[in-house]
């Protein structure tokens, strides 16, 4: 990884270490911690400024780390302070690359199976989904913590192996937001045997500029996969489709309204949080009771039951694991609150696709519901023609079949503004507002959707809920 540790008291190059810090703050005895600095971040894809943290570089070593990297010149530039600690310090050319050498140096020690999860929407669910069937099948799963799908996050999650070298398989969740190769410079870290492609949105267009430019930094997961390795295709998506021909592997496709080798049949949801339907694959089918609801996510367990395949489940293995599947949080959440009124926790993110997908699943299951009411939290990152964006996703809200419509901050008023067909419409400056407006408005047979991006909080509004109400025991 490019380090010089020819400095190193040779009582440091003795000493076994097996875990790591990116976080002086969280540093504990024994770990290695890795400084960084404004230079390697821009090196690797990262927007905006960033603290240099060499400046931490004592205060780690009082904590009880065993070592620390540091680029010469920024030793150089705290010589005064970091002196002292010569004999203990790693030097490297790029901190986070070096973070990134290590990790594929562990999983290149473990040489195990690797499967890797992108998509515009719904890779944390794949994910969990993902790892959570193939736990089933009794083997050992390392998996993403949260969405740890980036150049720091990723490395993080592989350097477990360092210390517990036991997982049969590692379920890694893989991002991008920039036109920078982010997926294959993951790929490079730990090349997928099994490579599963989502879905392509207008997610990020504002780094890349279109669609298509999406859709090209996504099929690097494809181009990364490992001689002989497989293809995970949503056979829905047509950009996805399409990447089939970037690699000379297997193919393995799945699909609800396309033909599939993997899919979904006689799809019903039963109260809202609950969805059945028939899984087929190649060789049989069975049936399915999901806790999750929309057709989005009866695509995400299409992609874990693929992989699932691929590793030689059967259709009725995949079926049982799938019936114990719990959401996870702020990701389509259902909360049956004790009053009578039901909340989807949809809090992580969102985007037109997704908000608009959420919804449909909103109307879809909530024919029963007294009101149907949907809080959006404005979008993030939809480029140049962000306000239009909002008010035409506005117009589509107003015609979907929702009774009540909340935004909450910023752009959202123009989503607000577009949705002028519905009856009840509301904006608010921030989460917080909204759920003191909502605590006091909803009522027994209310069915709500909380949407909205990580910077906007609307889990806030859920907070709020919860501090004046009970759920269901």
């Amino acid at each position: 990884m490019n380090a010089d540790a020819s400095n190193l008291n040779p009582a440091r190059l003795a000493s076994e270490v097996n875990s790591f810090s990116i976080d002086s703050r969280k540093v504990q005895a024994g770990q290695v911690f890795f400084a960084f600095s404004q230079p390697d971040y821009q090196n690797n894809c990262f927007n905006g400024e960033f603290t240099d943290s060499h400046i931490f570089i004592a205060s780690a070593f009082e904590k009880g780390a065993i070592a620390c990297t540091a680029r010469r010149n920024r030793f150089e530039e705290h010589q005064a302070v970091l002196e002292e600690f010569r004999d203990r310090l790693i030097f490297v050319d790029d901190g986070i690359l070096a973070l990134q050498k290590l990790a594929h140096g562990v999983y290149s020690e473990w040489n195990k199976p690797v499967v890797a999860i992108t998509g515009s929407a719904g890779k944390t669910t794949a994910k969990e989904l993902t790892a959570h069937v193939l736990r089933a099948s009794g083997r050992r799963i390392l998996s993403s913590e949260k969405n740890f799908n980036n150049g720091l996050g990723h490395p993080l999650t592989v350097l477990n192996l360092a210390r517990d070298k036991s997982f049969d398989v590692a379920v890694l969740e893989m991002g991008m937001s920039t036109p920078s190769n982010e997926i294959a410079r993951l790929c490079r870290i730990t090349p997928p045997d099994v490579a599963v492609e989502l879905n392509v949105l207008p997610v990020h267009v504002e780094h890349l500029g279109s669609i298509e430019a999406v859709a090209k930094a996504k099929a690097e997961l494809i181009e990364g996969i490992k001689k002989g390795g497989t293809a995970v295709l949503n056979a829905d998506d047509s950009r996805v489709l399409s990447m089939r021909e970037l690699h000379a592997g297997k193919t393995i496709t799945f699909g609800i309204e396309s033909a599939a080798d993997v899919s979904a049949s006689e799809i019903k949801m039963k109260r809202f949080g609950e969805t059945c339907f028939v899984l087929n694959l190649p060789d049989g089918k069975a049936d399915v009771r999901l806790s999750l609801s929309g057709q989005h996510n009866v695509s995400n367990a299409l992609a874990a039951s693929a992989v699932a395949f691929v590793f030689g489940m059967s259709a009725q293995e995949i079926a049982e694991s799938l019936e114990s599947v719990k959401p996870p949080a702020q990701r389509g959440e259902v909360l049956h609150f004790a009053e009578g009124f039901t909340v989807i926790n949809d809090s992580y993110n969102s985007n037109p696709a997704a908000l608009l997908g959420m919804v449909e699943t909103l109307v879809d299951g909530g024919k029963n519901a007294k009101r149907k009411i949907v809080v959006a939290g404005e979008m993030l990152e939809l480029g140049e023609n962000e306000r239009e964006i909002h008010a035409e996703t506005g117009e589509k809200l107003a015609k979907s079949g929702i009774d009540f419509l909340i935004g909450v901050r910023g752009l959202a008023k123009d989503l607000v503004e577009g949705a002028k067909g519905l009856s009840e419409t509301r904006f608010f400056e921030s989460s917080d507002e909204t759920g003191e407006f909502l605590s006091n408005e909803i009522k027994a047979g209310d069915l709500v959707l909380v949407k909205g991006s990580r910077g906007v909080r609307t889990e806030r509004v859920i907070e709020k809920l919860l501090e004046k109400f009970d759920l269901e025991k």
